[in-house]
């Protein structure tokens, strides 16, 4: 990550923001056949039908986030920390109008513009968890950890069961431009693999024109694996394997 460029760490929004009408969230579920005919890169030349409800039996789609534990990294003692509306909304829509943030989330406004983007995942099905990233006890950046196979980011490239997918941004400029965001790019992977037994890939998909923070998940360990044309944007998709973790 060049050491100069805030916008590797400003943030990587969202490829369908929840509540804004771009695209309704998604009950996706493939078959062992359509991993089988499609591999893990290879565009699938029929959509699948996705059933008319999430699946069943899973009370907790992301094996519960707030329980996760503190890691200890490069930059100190980091935990993602599940958001609280009441508690949260202020700090939180403070980052999304900074202009280097709202230049790719696209939430600058009043606080009602934040909790509109919020309230759907709260109040939701745990598809998406939105989070304060804690680090050495201070919140300093925000994640979404989401289910990309249940998300409509699975229209967009060959998704698997439990891919799991990251959205961020880091709150105060100290924190940008210093490789902290890359570090905990990895922290933050590396939980979803030590807690999500099921998940074999983290996805992301940064906005192709923002090259330094392409760079960030390619230093974090992940892999460019294609551009891929979303409603609001043109992305990189970006994965990393759980059988490639400790290569990169």
């Amino acid at each position: 990550m060049p050491p100069d460029d805030a916008h590797a760490d400003a943030g990587t929004g969202p490829a369908s923001r929840a509540g804004t009408g771009v695209e309704d969230t998604l009950d996706l579920k493939l078959s062992d056949e359509f991993l089988a005919l499609f591999g893990e890169d290879t565009p699938a030349t029929t959509p699948a039908t996705p059933p008319a409800t999430a699946p069943s039996g899973t009370s907790d789609l992301l094996d519960n986030p707030a329980e996760w534990r503190p890691v200890t990294t490069a930059a100190g003692v980091f935990q993602l920390v599940p958001v609280r509306l009441d508690r949260d909304l202020s700090v939180i829509s403070r980052w999304m109008n900074d202009p280097a943030v709202a230049a790719f989330w696209e939430l600058a406004g009043a606080e009602a513009v934040t909790a509109t983007h919020l309230r759907p995942q709260l109040d939701g099905d745990g598809r998406s968890v939105p989070c304060l990233g804690v680090l050495s006890g201070i919140p300093m950046s925000y994640w979404e950890i989401y289910r990309a196979d249940l998300d409509p980011l699975a229209r967009h490239y060959p998704v698997r069961p439990h891919d799991t997918g990251i959205h961020l941004l880091i709150g105060g400029v100290n924190n940008r431009g210093r490789g902290v965001g890359t570090t905990l790019l990895r922290a933050v992977s590396d939980l979803v693999l030590d807690n999500r037994p099921l998940c074999a890939r983290v996805v992301a998909e940064p906005d192709l024109r923002n090259t330094p923070s392409v760079s960030a998940f390619l230093s974090a360990g992940f892999r460019f694996s294609a551009e891929v044309e979303l409603p609001d944007k043109r992305a990189a998709l970006m994965v990393r394997d759980r059988a490639h973790r400790a290569q990169l």
